[in-house]
């Protein structure tokens, strides 16, 4: 007997045999459960809103949008909650980084070559005629009695950390300058002109082609003088006669940049020259040189690491000279018994062609030295008064 539904003569050659042949296609082993329905991509509108305004049967599941089978309301599913808090975690981690970008303390290195050093040498003429004695004798009439003798008088400042170096990096900056101070100011081999390297080593390596050509072609142009390194007598003219050379000064230090240390020198060194030819044993022949140096030095990291520095300027008064010697290359002292000069400055020509010599007709006074008590030295400086004349003793009658 035939099922209703079943074809006449019942299935014909070639068709499937029913369910189980369907069953045994590829979607067989598939289950509509209900997660299977939860992931569709596309859901079928409820009867209830296909009675609405809708004219698709079907609507497309996001993120955004309810993942249950219930009537969609106002409020998002999980999905949607978990998707808007992804976007959000990346606004704020934009935000952050831009925030960052515009608010960070830090600062670039300053980076760079060095600047070329700027110095100005004034020459002191004096007013008296310059004293001569024993060193030991000179020193103790002097403004430089309670000196300190050689590096001991460049002492150390209290210090402390800056805003983008350290304690230990302040420090290095102020040992570095100190060892400057010591080379070019009391070496030997440097006062004598015989030696120049224990500065030069000491430079930032940008301004060794300055260096260099002020050692061997010094001008006073303000940026080639031997002197605004160093100092140098003319060994032709004076020879130290006393090592023990007397120094007192300060030093300072800053913070100019975020990468840049500055340290300020201010330092008067006084020394006992005689004159180059003659017996070095001459007790009487020796006479004070007096240098004031004031000079401002940078750091950068790299030179700290290095142990070197910058020299950016350098400001230099040195008497007793005479005005009209020329100090770019060498110091000139006049020595015991020379008199004041009333030579000025040698002369410039504005019309001659060339670099100009830019401390041409700067030259300094050299003040009288006073005693420690505030008096001047009346055996050296001045005439002693003859003695007075006794008056005549009459007889007595």
């Amino acid at each position: 007997m035939a099922v209703p539904g079943d074809p006449p003569n019942s299935t014909p050659e070639g068709m499937g045999g029913g369910d189980d042949d369907f069953r045994s296609d590829e979607y067989g082993s598939v289950v509509f459960d209900e997660d299977f329905v939860r992931a569709a991509r596309l859901q079928e509108y409820s009867a209830q809103e296909r009675m609405g305004e809708h004219a698709r049967a079907v609507r497309s599941r996001s993120i955004w949008s309810g993942g249950g089978s219930t009537a969609r309301t106002s409020t998002p599913g999980r999905g949607a909650r978990q998707g808007m808090l992804l976007v959000l975690l990346i606004a704020t981690a934009f935000a952050a980084a831009v925030y960052m970008g515009l608010r960070n303390p830090y600062l670039p290195p300053a980076g760079g070559p060095a600047q070329a050093l700027t110095s100005t040498v004034v020459p002191l003429a004096p007013t008296t005629d310059v004293p001569g004695g024993r060193p030991a004798d000179l020193y103790a009439k002097s403004p430089a009695a309670d000196y300190r003798v050689g590096a001991a008088g460049i002492t150390l400042p209290a210090v402390r950390r800056t805003h983008h170096f350290t304690e230990a990096q302040v420090v290095a900056a102020l040992s570095i300058a100190k060892d400057y101070l010591v080379q070019s100011s009391l070496d030997p081999d440097i006062l004598t002109g015989a030696a120049s390297r224990p500065v030069r080593v000491l430079l930032d390596p940008d301004q060794l082609a300055q260096f260099d050509r002020s050692m061997t072609a010094p001008s006073g142009d303000g940026r080639y003088a031997a002197t605004g390194w160093l100092v140098r007598f003319d060994p032709a003219t004076a020879v130290v006669a006393d090592s023990r050379v007397r120094v007192s000064g300060t030093l300072a230090v800053e913070e100019v940049a975020a990468d840049m240390l500055e340290v300020t020198s201010d330092h008067t060194f006084v020394y006992a020259v005689r004159p180059a030819t003659g017996s070095p044993a001459a007790a009487e022949g020796a006479s004070l040189f007096t240098v004031r140096r004031e000079l401002r030095l940078r750091f950068d990291r790299d030179d700290l690491t290095a142990r070197r520095l910058e020299l950016a300027s350098a400001y230099v008064m040195a008497g007793p000279q005479d005005c009209s010697a020329d100090p770019a290359g060498a110091f000139h002292p006049l020595l015991a018994g020379a008199g004041p000069t009333t030579v000025g400055p040698a002369a410039s020509d504005p019309y001659a062609s060339g670099r100009p010599r830019r401390t041409a007709g700067l030259c300094g006074v050299l003040a009288s030295p006073v005693t420690p008590s505030g008096t001047p030295p009346v055996a050296e400086y001045a005439t002693p008064p003859p003695p007075s004349q006794a008056a005549p003793v009459s007889p007595a009658p």
